[in-house]
């Protein structure tokens, strides 16, 4: 088996994952939560093989360098990185909850590399990437990405357990961010559906990504799916309290997810700082010849710095607690997400070798 099979095997297992996990969650099951975890490791035992093996083949092509340097090879080195650190969390604190939020993250991100088409062939270094910071750089900016991540996860979960009124504001914030999050899920599922297993033809791999709805032709289409999100979104704002006794029913506590919010985010900010900013940069120089050009990629980094900075500044300075240090920490995750996806599919600029294809 190569290293695509194990890939292949992985990806499988990750979205059995998820489901099983939301199922544990829904269902109270503690059979369902030693299957997913079980799964969960499994997958990860897969995708660890598949990262050596893809490192390994490079070698053998006579090219020889770390599997992190392209679209695809990155997204699978965060999911990995993702999912090694929830399965530390899982084992530390002994709770399987938080899996229901994880593995989405994971699947989302599995459902991108499927339906954008993106390459994954191993081949030679471009000029810009050939060089000794290529490791420290991306490994670095990435284990960062995925300790916010992971706190993205906690600080929904503490907003979910703390916030009881409807007509507040939290409240009103997490039940969108959920219905976006949960809509662009299944959006996501339906393309996979359409394209993969109907074999829809599409002229442009990246027409299929939302393609089977909010990016659909048909303006009929496009208008059914925003309204059936916004109808879902309603049901999670009428029945939020669900979800909240589900987590008493678990033992999850809010002081625990406040402080592994803020654990995550100060173990993933230094290193995004050094490995994300100032090793680019040295980088940078190295490459083109400057420090800083304000590409598309280097601004919306800063943007990402500058949000978690401010989370840190707020809690240390200003005194912020629960809920809104966790809102930060989500919005914060949305310019992670931006930083990385939104800048390769929207704009370009020098870090053009992470566009899709």
């Amino acid at each position: 088996m190569g290293s695509s099979q194990f890939f292949g095997a992985a990806e499988i297992g990750y979205f059995v994952a998820m489901m099983v996990y939301i199922g544990y969650f829904v269902f109270r099951s503690a059979s369902a939560g030693k299957a997913a975890t079980v799964v969960t490791s499994v997958s990860f035992a897969s995708q660890t093989a598949a990262i050596l093996l893809r490192w390994f083949e490079s070698y053998q092509m006579g090219i020889g360098r770390a599997p992190l340097t392209n679209l695809y090879e990155s997204l699978e080195f965060f999911i990995w990185c993702l999912i090694l650190g929830y399965l530390i969390i899982e084992f530390k604190y002994k709770t399987r909850s938080f899996g229901a939020f994880i593995t989405p993250i994971a699947g989302l991100t599995l459902g991108f590399i499927d339906l954008t088409a993106m390459k994954t062939t191993i081949e030679p270094l471009v000029p810009a990437l050939q060089s000794n910071w290529l490791l420290a750089h991306v490994t670095m900016a990435f284990i960062s990405y995925s300790a916010f991540g992971l706190s993205f996860a906690a600080a929904m979960m503490y907003l979910i357990l703390k916030t009881d009124d409807r007509k507040g504001s939290a409240y009103w914030f997490w039940t969108i961010t959920a219905g976006i999050f949960v809509s662009v899920l299944v959006a996501m599922l339906a393309d996979y559906l359409n394209y993969h297993i109907l074999h829809t033809p599409v002229a442009d791999a990246k027409d299929a990504l939302l393609g089977s709805t909010f990016r659909n032709k048909s303006s009929l289409v496009r208008l059914l799916s925003y309204l059936a999100a916004a109808a879902f979104t309603g049901i999670v704002w009428r029945y939020g309290g669900v979800l909240k006794r589900t987590f008493t029913y678990f033992g999850v506590s809010a002081e625990l997810l406040d402080q592994l919010n803020y654990n995550l985010i100060a173990l993933g900010f230094p290193i995004f700082t050094l490995g994300g900013l100032i090793f680019g940069a040295v980088w940078a120089d190295q490459a083109w010849g400057v420090y800083w050009s304000w590409d598309p990629k280097e601004t919306w980094s800063l943007i990402t710095w500058l949000s978690y900075a401010f989370y840190l500044h707020a809690r240390f300075i200003k005194g912020w607690r629960g809920t809104k240090v966790a809102v930060v920490a989500v919005v914060a995750f949305v310019t992670v997400v931006f930083t990385y996806l939104g800048v390769n599919i929207f704009l370009s600029g020098l870090h053009s070798y992470g566009e899709m294809p």
